[in-house]
């Protein structure tokens, strides 16, 4: 039986403001699988930089903080309604973290 591999494709998540600063990339191309949800990549960004923990990504290291912005190809999307949901390979992924202050 011939073995079925998994092709590796990619999404652009892109970082803007501060999520830019922290992160010291303004996007990376990320390698995703038919299988990877957007929890999945949320997950790998708070492994790859550790500094996007409590900014962008919860103390969990795996949930987006919903005080932020997630957009998917251009549309707001609530990342708590979308975690479980899968990237197509091309999408762009643009993380926003907001900053409030007075």
């Amino acid at each position: 039986m011939d073995e079925i591999s998994v092709k590796a494709e990619t999404i652009t998540v892109e970082f803007t403001n501060l999520a830019r600063v922290v992160a010291g990339v303004p996007n990376l191309e990320m390698k995703i699988t038919p299988a990877d949800t957007y929890a999945d990549i949320v997950q790998r960004l708070g492994e790859m930089y550790p500094d996007l923990v409590g900014v962008l990504i919860d103390n969990d290291g795996c949930t987006f903080l919903s005080s932020n912005m997630f957009i998917i190809n251009n549309e707001m999307g609530d990342p708590v309604m979308v975690m479980d949901e899968h990237p197509r390979p091309g999408d762009r992924l643009t993380l926003v973290a907001v900053a409030t202050g007075g």
